[in-house]
């Protein structure tokens, strides 16, 4: 038995549980920016956020309403994503309180933050990678918007690198699910595609 819905015939909130309920996990963009004024510095996660193309390389997030991360955007033209580890779950999530536009993130949390190279809002110095990234374009959808930005730098602590590249195991993602759940990286699957030369019944099915 299924259970059908239809979004015509629910509330919009209701219809939002539901899709970040099943669409799962979503990474998490540690979005810092810098106010209009040039001095606040804002931070708060963005559960909506993904490789949007990859030549040239651009990331995308989605602001669900107006929030400080897109009027900021909006404003600057800048901002970096900055990755969200396990360890630091409590911090990312203190973030994601609706903290008055004038009280930056970094300092009310305690987030101690570091200069980026490219681009002038800081970055969090605990994060393993961050990506610097200026704004190139904004696409608004009902009551969403979703940031595009043209990746400028990309800065990766030695610590998660394994033979030159990051490493799952110890880069240790945090992602969203549905309602207040977070998850982890579980058990990792190493399945590499199969080239249609080497296809014949498809794949090995045990």
């Amino acid at each position: 038995m299924r259970v059908d819905h239809s979004p015509e015939s629910m509330d919009p909130g209701s219809f939002y549980r539901l899709l970040t309920a099943v669409v799962v996990p979503r990474p998490i963009a540690w979005v810092s920016t810098l106010g209009g004024d040039g001095r606040t510095a804002n931070l708060a996660p963005h559960s909506f956020f993904t490789v949007a193309c990859t030549d040239p390389p651009i990331v995308q997030f989605t602001s669900v309403g107006r929030k400080d991360s897109l009027r900021n955007v909006e404003e600057t033209g800048e901002f970096v994503v900055n990755f969200t580890p396990e360890p630091l779950l409590q911090q990312i999530n203190a973030t994601a309180t609706d903290f008055p536009a004038d009280q930056g993130e970094f300092d009310a949390v305690g987030i101690e933050s570091e200069p980026s190279l490219r681009v002038k809002p800081p970055r969090v110095a605990a994060a393993p990678v961050a990506i610097e990234c200026t704004l190139h374009s904004t696409l608004g959808l009902g009551n969403s918007t979703v940031v595009f930005g043209r990746v400028v730098h990309v800065v990766v602590d030695d610590d998660v690198l394994v033979d030159g590249r990051p490493d799952i195991g110890r880069l240790r993602p945090l992602a969203r699910l549905g309602g207040n759940e977070w998850g982890t990286v579980g058990e990792i699957h190493d399945l590499a595609r199969i080239p249609y030369r080497d296809w014949s019944a498809g794949p090995e099915r045990g």
